[in-house]
């Protein structure tokens, strides 16, 4: 399964100059839950936002046309390479950036929000549009604003009418 996972503001930009936008411990905490134990696909410039390198307890895997070094993660020149490269019935989790978004968004078959009720005053990468055609909305826990979240926000996640069979993940 490809799960696209990513916390969006209300016109859906996810970054600035390769920076979070928002700092929500729970949504980093829902992350880290959903992720830990699986593979995480990323761009390398996301890799290279990370503070401390590779993310412990997952399979870190980074796309570089370059073959750039990421120490602790595997390297592939494409989205295409790096899923050849998978296990059948893996599960896939995508966290950026804003491209490997839009390559991926065709084969998900799952996404899980967090949809912050917020407009950043800056950003330069937004997540794809979710067309509420072929993504359906399966769970929501709207959380409010409080003295570690400085906006309300939802926990959302949205599953596919109409799943890829393009790989045979």
């Amino acid at each position: 399964m490809i799960t696209l996972i990513a916390a969006i503001d209300r016109r859906r930009a996810i970054g600035y100059q390769n920076r979070l936008l928002y700092r929500l411990p729970n949504d980093l905490k829902r992350f880290k839950a959903l992720t830990t134990g699986h593979t995480i696909i990323m761009g390398r410039r996301t890799f290279e936002s990370l503070p401390k390198g590779a993310l412990p307890d997952r399979r870190n895997i980074v796309l570089s046309r370059h073959g750039a070094e990421c120490p602790g993660a595997e390297v592939y020149p494409s989205l295409e390479e790096a899923l050849r490269h998978c296990v059948r019935g893996e599960d896939i989790y995508i966290i950026g950036g804003e491209s490997v978004y839009v390559q991926a968004m065709p084969l998900a078959n799952r996404l899980c929000l967090t949809e912050i009720d917020a407009e950043a005053p800056h950003a330069d990468a937004f997540f794809p549009v979710v067309d509420l055609a072929r993504w359906h909305e399966k769970s929501r826990d709207v959380h409010p604003a409080d003295e570690k979240h400085p906006c309300s926000y939802a926990f959302v996640d949205y599953e596919s009418s109409s799943p890829s069979a393009m790989i045979g993940i």
